[in-house]
């Protein structure tokens, strides 16, 4: 449990936030197809999608995808491609079905007209800075198959944002996140969709295969591509790097319902792809883990449990808060009265979100309804 704290923190202090080193010239980096899949609108669209057009990139494409042709996000795009003449960047309306995940159909028109070397899949909902794209095209070396961003949450006002905030580090980087993106981005067992720049060997020798099966191997949830890739590349001799820049979420849309019934999806995500997660993820929430270590010292030190208990949440909570203040790489927006709400509210959460998640399969995610199999496979449900 210890090493949940330690880990992340070194991590954190030795990679993130630090200036990449220029591993190659700014005029040799290699060309990048920038994948954008793009569903409705909200307030924060349009300024996300403008830092795309304004990176500082030698060579770069932007791919924009809808699906629908009705979709008020074509005029958002068109007014970007209007505004930005220069940039070379196009508009996909209408995507190809090679499977079930709407994720992946939206962006195959994009991905078959790529003219570069390396493939950037980035969230709509994403913000970045002009030298992201350049951090993350120099953290790929020879043996490097694949570069995502740690997903973090951008500023934004009340405090369905600072719990969103909050658990970013608790979801991301602390607890399961450790799993998820130190132990794992080593293993390569599971990683971040939002932002993912990938080797064109890879997108060649694994993403068409997995994308062109039948759609009841298909996996069916946002992440579930990037999840998909974990198997084959440490048998290739594949690895994972982290970008030294996080990867910034900025969505205009938020709520306290919206970030529980995104909880709730992910929780039955890992417990599909990962059947571990069940006996693992429980045990390595900050007030169970307390209970446990607690029981333990009472009956081998003979300690009282409750005072254990408190000494040990209150170790959590300033180890959590060290954490955010080290990956905000600043001052946060809230005051430490709002981050102690946020985190018990977050931490009181835990349980039902696992169990409603253990309760109910089936994923609802945009305009369709999926169940899980067990090995993160799924199968669309058909409304009859």
């Amino acid at each position: 449990i210890y090493l949940l704290y330690i880990s992340p923190l070194l991590c954190r202090r030795l990679h993130l936030n630090k200036k990449a080193t220029d591993k190659q010239p700014y005029s040799k980096l290699p060309g990048v197809s920038l994948l954008k899949p793009l569903k409705g609108v909200d307030p924060n669209l349009i300024n996300n999608l403008e830092t795309f057009f304004e990176l500082d990139y030698p060579k770069y494409e932007v791919l924009l995808c809808v699906q629908d042709h009705d979709d008020p996000a074509i005029d958002v795009c068109k007014k970007l491609l209007g505004k930005y003449p220069n940039v070379d960047a196009r508009l996909f309306i209408g995507g190809k079905k090679v499977g079930i995940n709407p994720k992946i159909n939206n962006l195959m028109p994009g991905y078959e007209v790529a003219k570069y070397d390396l493939i950037w899949i980035c969230d709509s909902g994403i913000r970045v800075t002009p030298d992201t794209l350049t951090d993350m095209a120099n953290q790929m070396t020879e043996k490097v198959g694949l570069v995502h961003g740690l997903p973090y949450v951008a500023d934004r006002q009340g405090f369905a944002a600072t719990l969103e905030q909050v658990s970013a580090i608790l979801l991301y980087f602390i607890g399961v996140s450790f799993q998820q993106y130190v132990i794992e981005t080593v293993t390569a067992l599971c990683l971040s969709g939002s932002s993912c720049l990938l080797d064109p060997c890879i997108t060649e020798q694994i993403a068409p295969p997995l994308m062109s099966q039948q759609p009841s191997h298909n996996s069916a949830a946002k992440r579930a591509f990037t999840l998909a890739l974990k198997a084959p590349l440490p048998t290739r001799g594949w690895k994972f790097a982290m970008a030294t820049q996080v990867a910034m979420q900025n969505s205009g849309s938020y709520s306290i319902s919206q970030f529980q019934s995104r909880m709730i999806r992910w929780a039955k995500l890992r417990i599909n792809m990962l059947p571990a997660t069940i006996i693992c993820e429980p045990i390595s929430e900050c007030f169970v883990a307390s209970l446990i270590i607690g029981w333990a010292a009472h009956h081998v030190f003979r300690w009282d449990i409750m005072v254990f208990f408190m000494c040990h949440c209150l170790a959590w909570f300033i180890f959590d808060y060290i954490q955010l203040r080290g990956v905000q790489g600043g001052a946060l927006c809230f005051s430490k009265l709002d981050y102690a709400v946020a985190w018990f509210i977050r931490e009181s959460m835990t349980i039902y979100i696992f169990l409603s998640a253990l309760w109910d399969p089936t994923i609802s995610w945009r305009t369709g309804r999926y169940r899980l199999r067990c090995g993160g496979t799924a199968e669309e449900i058909l409304d009859v």
